[in-house]
């Protein structure tokens, strides 16, 4: 992830702004299908992850590098709040106080899910010139809706954590690391985003 990073940095350094804008295209659309096969074949997790990272290093350097063209200094508090995110829950996981009940289970995999289709909406209407107010307007709403958004991304923490945990128990085989470090690496971005997005709000108010 860090040498796709380095590699969108660079260019975008140089002043390459549409050779970074059709990398960061490219890393979306192959990060998306990467993950659709994961999804259907884990056990695919050691060739596919890195090229997972790689791709999505340079999605997410990309957006950092304009979004602190913009704000300077909120990458660093970005990247500050999405340590600090996975710190506490890992620790409240790992003391017990929050568990990976089914019930949590089914609350948190609802909410993603319904997520991920608003998302998908949402891109798809843009794309044919719609206008999403979400995306588009800084009113307290959208600003709320960030922060249920960013909480449900780190409460997905648990369930990596919880799959992981459960992995090492059972002793499954051992590509399912790979995948392990997939599904936690997909959801640190995930919440890395949300935090991004919900500065830059806060910023704008």
């Amino acid at each position: 992830m860090l040498l796709g990073s380095y590699i969108t940095y660079y260019q975008y350094m140089l002043g390459h702004n549409d050779f970074v804008n059709m990398i960061m295209t490219g890393g979306v659309i192959t990060g998306f299908i990467i993950a659709l096969i994961l999804a259907f074949k884990p056990l695919s997790a050691p060739y596919l992850a890195p090229l997972y990272a790689f791709s999505q290093g340079a999605v997410v350097s990309g957006l950092s590098c304009i979004m602190e063209n913009t704000y300077k200094g909120i990458v660093m508090q970005a990247v500050s709040l999405t340590m600090l995110t996975v710190t506490i829950m890992a620790l409240l996981f790992s003391t017990g106080i929050i568990k990976a009940t089914e019930k949590f289970r089914s609350i948190v995999m609802a909410a993603s899910i319904t997520i991920f289709i608003f998302y998908l909406i949402s891109f798809i209407l843009m794309w044919f010139g719609i206008n999403v107010p979400y995306f588009t307007q800084n009113t307290p709403l959208n600003i709320g809706i960030n922060i249920v958004i960013a909480g449900i991304a780190a409460c997905y923490l648990i369930l990596d954590f919880d799959f992981i945990q459960k992995g090492v128990e059972r002793g499954v085989p051992a590509v399912f690391e790979w995948y392990g470090a997939f599904s936690l690496l997909v959801t640190v971005i995930w919440l890395y985003v949300e935090l991004l997005r919900l500065l830059s709000r806060l910023r704008d108010r």
